[in-house]
């Protein structure tokens, strides 16, 4: 197991657009984020599934083995 995470670099998170169901604007969320607030509507914004480290790191083999 690794002593310091690598993941928590934040030049290596990826973004994507998620629809507000509220006002239907596009919300970005970033990959270590489970919800954002619209800008729109303010309605909070949540992907269908939660990210954990191992869906979004590339070192996660690392420290899961």
């Amino acid at each position: 197991m690794l002593e310091r995470c690598p993941g928590r670099d934040r030049r290596k998170l990826k973004a994507e657009l998620v629809t507000c169901a509220g006002c239907g604007d596009e919300c970005e969320i970033f990959s270590d984020e489970g919800r954002v607030r619209c800008p729109g509507c303010g309605a909070m914004v949540e992907r269908k599934k939660k990210p954990t480290c191992a869906d979004w790191c590339r070192s996660a083999r690392e420290c899961f083995g």
